[in-house]
């Protein structure tokens, strides 16, 4: 089978090293890939993500069978529609279905028409009208973007100076520029936070491990939000009395919901969730393409080949009672560019990534990185630079390799956070 993978974060790195163990495979392709990607699949750099049209041309060009998209950005503009007319197999939602992630507003009226638990929220396109709102509330509230913000475009607001303040910076300062036209603002959910995750066909699902990301910049989930700062494998929130709850009361009402709704979906959803004390699921967001950086240790932890799951997605013919094998634990912690998630540098050496290689139970996964002019290591070229990813027995052994790991990474200005799978390990 000829694959192409779209993307060129830590996601699809993780997602061409998986994808690149299947004996189904017989040519590889990432548009536009990395110097790093490059060792698994060949590259097409001069074919960005959302060059829609250089896609579907370069798919067709190389008689592809299947098409991966990695990102949001081009499921929410269409990509998979566009394959599809092309009689492409795409795993991937249309962008009607990719609504759920490209509007937040849409995923939470979709929520309030089916019923799915998630935070009170209200929707405004005008600024006076949101910061009244603020005023009116009088307790912690959450400010979001309302379109596609990189994972970026949330607030945690503790009182309402903060609150204000995010809304001048997503309406006024258009810091992440149209997608801040509109905000929703939500209630303050409290528990401990996963993501779940479940590959669809459009009809029937097969459920992917959990796993449960580090989103703000800090120890101790402190700082601003960033597109993730680290992740580990299984999450013990989600014990096997929650995930019935999960799939009951969210999973299959939004897959029938889109259904019903008549937006099929196909690919895979990807559910963030607040877990209350009584181990109630509240959805936080959906997300329509795999996470990053969860994908890391889950693609590491999986042991089953991971293609035919991929391409019965794609095609309609998924196989609910499949069962995908699991490895015990395993844990990224993801080095970012000072700064990061606002101005940083690029182009700092990176040094010790020869120093981890042989060892089976780690694995590096490049998110901004290129390959340095002199041709020998990488240099940082991202906000989110690696993420240094190990198995392990149990998650308190994998954490540690991938703590020992970092350790012998150096560039300048490196941040990361020291805290990752803590909550596993006080469990």
């Amino acid at each position: 089978m000829k694959v192409l993978v779209v993307g060129s974060g830590g996601r699809e790195h993780a997602l061409v090293w998986k994808i690149a163990q299947s004996p189904l495979l017989t040519a590889l392709h990432a548009a536009p890939g990395s110097e790093a990607i490059a060792q698994w699949a060949t590259c097409h750099p001069t074919v960005k993500a959302n060059d829609l049209a250089g896609i579907v041309a370069l798919a067709r060009t190389e008689a592809v069978d299947l098409v991966v998209v990695g990102p949001e950005d081009p499921l929410a503009a269409g990509l998979s529609d566009r394959l599809r007319d092309q009689g492409i197999a795409t795993f991937g939602p249309s962008a009607a279905a990719a609504q759920l992630e490209g509007s937040k507003a849409f995923s939470k009226d979709f929520m309030q028409r089916h019923e799915i638990p998630t935070a009170a929220y209200a929707v405004f396109d005008d600024a006076a009208a949101a910061h009244a709102y603020v005023d009116s509330l009088g307790r912690p509230c959450v400010v979001k973007a309302d379109g596609l913000a990189a994972g970026k475009g949330v607030a945690m607001c503790p009182e309402a100076a903060a609150a204000h303040g995010a809304i001048d910076e997503m309406m006024a300062e258009k810091r992440f520029g149209e997608a801040g036209n509109r905000v929703v603002i939500e209630e303050w959910l409290q528990g401990e936070e996963a993501s779940y995750y479940a590959i669809c066909d459009g009809e029937r699902l097969v459920t992917l491990a959990a796993a449960q990301d580090h989103k703000r910049a800090l120890d101790g989930d402190e700082g601003e939000n960033t597109g993730g700062m680290g992740a580990y494998s299984p999450a013990p929130v989600i014990s096997d009395e929650v995930e019935k709850k999960i799939l009951e009361r969210v999973v299959h009402p939004t897959i029938s919901g889109m259904a019903t709704d008549g937006h099929p979906y196909q690919g895979v959803l990807f559910v963030g969730l607040m877990i209350d004390e009584a181990g109630d699921p509240f959805v936080i967001e959906f997300n329509v393409r795999f996470g990053d950086p969860e994908t890391q240790p889950l693609m590491v932890r999986m042991e089953s080949d991971f293609l035919p799951i991929l391409e019965a997605s794609a095609h309609g013919t998924l196989d609910p009672s499949i069962s995908i094998g699991w490895g015990e634990a395993a844990v990224c912690v993801v080095l970012a560019s000072g700064g990061y998630p606002r101005d940083y540098e690029t182009g700092r050496a990176i040094s010790g990534l020869e120093g981890l290689e042989g060892d089976d139970s780690l694995v590096v996964f490049h998110a901004g990185t290129r390959a340095r002019e002199s041709g020998e290591g990488f240099e940082t070229a991202g906000g989110r630079v690696l993420g240094i990813t190990a198995r392990g027995d149990s998650v308190r052994e994998a954490r540690d390799r991938a703590y020992r790991a970092v350790e012998r990474v150096e560039f300048q200005g490196r941040h990361f956070r020291r805290d990752i799978a803590d909550r596993a390990l006080a469990r």
